[in-house]
């Protein structure tokens, strides 16, 4: 996130896209619904009428993957009508004539064609978020404009053009100036606690710590000599989609699962099956016996949550300690203890030549010194600092405070870029085959592939099985109701699970969460294009059709 959590309440305009925040990020919804009853608009795109709609002030239903049309021409009426913040593109931005140029093509009537959002509500959108506008009450900010803040998940992100939505959005904010100050922004929600710390930490495949790129030599070349390494990899390693393909070819023989359920996250799970039981070697390092842990051949197990210390990153940017509250079970360990012992007994394998404590570590504490020492961004950080609140990155020495609000004298960069963007349509389309669009995402009381919550009694009591979500209109075209078993087709496979009608999905989509194993979402998915940048799969669109498994049976 550019800026905090505490900031959203004081907000103007709170601007949501692909994110069911009410139960995906239930503290983020608290805020935004704090802010509403402040007198803030609250503007939500979805192809769902999802909870959070119920605060909202103006809500765009959307068909699914058409959202970019509209993002754009918020971005053309902006222009059009003169309401862009000239002197902040003027001071602050570069490369704003190529993009204006292309926004041109984007009308709000074209966009409504895509869409089927109204022209007058594209056009109310623009206007409340350019000038941060508020459904009532007085602005706590003196600006001339009020503030205005975007903050999106998922459901933009697991997409073909996910690159291009974020780049579309951050647009949207460098035209209207919505950048640099409280509670404006562009603000990406992560999933469970630590997401974002993963990502600080190199976590990435074409990243090192603090999002030092493996290509570049100079930066490169500075972690591999405090590492006391000759050199480090500089090309940009396989995503889990890429690597799943990979061992299809031939080219993977061998992989090591750390806190990942790639039988149950990854798209078109039937190939990823496939591919896990064709390789040499399967390690899982996990806490529990996944899915994938199921087909392995090695099982770390590993020390959870409650039962470890370290640090973690939460979506504000925030860096925070965790502390034990359970000792560590059975033979499970902490994770960096697992990893350091696998790499000195590889060292002692291959006979390579280092000093005797060079996989020691004491403590977490000192992990993570050793980290802040090639992380700019947590450069002034360590354990003490951390007791507390923590801090926010980047914190680039001991006496810094820390950093609520990214880019308020200047863009890392320097100038903000502004990036031109061309709208493109989902990878699968719909036919008379596959007439319907699914749409996958979470529910409140389950997290991710139900590793962990579906082992809770409570949250399982709650919420114990699963259900596709669709509309009384494409329920009844194939003669079922409600709690009636159901089955949903795609090209890659097919589920069975039960019918619940919801006039909150439009006809033509249907929702199903990911959480379920007895009914995989992920079976259905794709990875026929990924994005070319971020090599994420489109989760979010796949062509499937509806059955009713009782149909043709007769009566004995």
């Amino acid at each position: 996130m550019t800026n905090s959590i505490r900031e959203i309440r004081d907000g103007d305009c709170i601007f949501i896209t692909g994110s069911n925040t009410a139960e995906s990020h239930p503290v983020i919804s608290y805020e935004v619904v704090r802010a509403a009853q402040r007198g803030a608009n609250v503007i939500i795109i979805d192809p769902r009428k999802i909870p959070l709609v119920d605060h909202a002030t103006l809500f765009l239903q959307i068909k699914p993957g058409t959202d970019i049309y509209v993002f754009l021409a918020i971005m053309h009426i902006i222009i059009r009508e003169g309401w862009a913040d000239e002197d902040f593109i003027a001071e602050r931005t570069e490369g704003y004539e190529a993009f204006k140029e292309i926004v041109q093509e984007y009308t709000p009537e074209h966009a409504a064609l895509k869409s089927g959002v109204p022209v007058e509500q594209i056009e109310e959108a623009a206007r409340i978020y350019a000038f941060g506008e508020r459904a009532n009450g007085s602005s706590i900010y003196e600006d001339e404009r009020g503030h205005s803040a975007i903050f999106y998940a998922m459901g933009i992100t697991q997409r073909s053009n996910g690159t291009d939505m974020v780049k579309t959005l951050a647009n949207m904010a460098l035209l209207s100036g919505q950048v640099g100050k409280p509670s404006t922004g562009v603000n990406p929600l992560r999933g469970q606690a630590n997401v974002q710390g993963a990502c600080d930490l190199g976590g990435l495949v074409n990243v090192y710590p603090g999002y030092q790129h493996v290509t570049d030599d100079e930066k490169r070349n500075a972690i591999a000599k405090k590492w006391d390494m000759e050199d480090l990899p500089g090309e940009v390693g396989l995503t889990v989609v890429e690597a799943m393909h990979a061992i299809g070819e031939g080219k993977v023989r061998a992989q090591y699962v750390m806190g990942e359920n790639p039988m149950m996250s990854d798209p078109d799970t039937t190939h990823v099956e496939q591919a896990l039981r064709s390789l040499d070697f399967l390690v899982v390092q996990d806490i529990f016996l996944s899915d994938t842990a199921q087909l392995a051949h090695v099982i770390l197990p590993a020390a959870s949550s409650l039962e470890k210390d370290g640090s973690f990153t939460n979506t504000e940017r925030r860096v925070q300690l965790l502390q034990p509250v359970l000792p560590i079970p059975g033979q499970a360990r902490l994770d960096w203890q697992i990893t350091a012992e696998i790499a000195a007994r590889v060292d002692q394998k291959l006979a390579v030549e280092r000093q005797a404590d060079y996989w020691a570590y004491d403590s977490s504490a000192a992990v993570f010194d050793e980290l802040t020492t090639v992380t700019p961004i947590y450069g002034g950080m360590s354990y003490d600092r951390l007791q507390g609140e923590g801090l926010q990155w980047p914190c680039p020495d001991a006496e810094h405070p820390g950093t609520a609000i990214l880019h308020v004298e200047k863009f890392a960069r320097g100038l903000g870029q502004f990036s031109p963007v061309r709208a493109n349509d989902p990878a699968e389309a719909i036919d008379e085959e596959y007439p319907l669009i699914l749409t996958t995402g979470r529910v409140l009381y389950h997290y991710h592939s139900g590793t962990m919550t579906r082992r809770s009694e409570p949250l399982a009591w709650r919420e114990p099985r699963g259900y596709v979500e669709v509309n009384s209109e494409d329920a009844a075209a194939v003669g079922v109701q409600d709690n009636h078993a159901v089955v949903i087709k795609s090209r890659r496979g097919s589920v069975r699970t039960r019918l619940k009608i919801s006039e909150g999905v439009p006809p033509g989509t249907i929702f199903l969460a990911f959480h379920w194993r007895e009914a995989p979402a992920n079976r259905l998915t794709h990875d026929l294009v990924l994005d070319p940048v971020a090599k994420i799969p489109e989760y979010k669109i796949s062509a499937v059709r509806l059955e009713n498994p009782r149909a043709g049976r007769t009566k004995p």
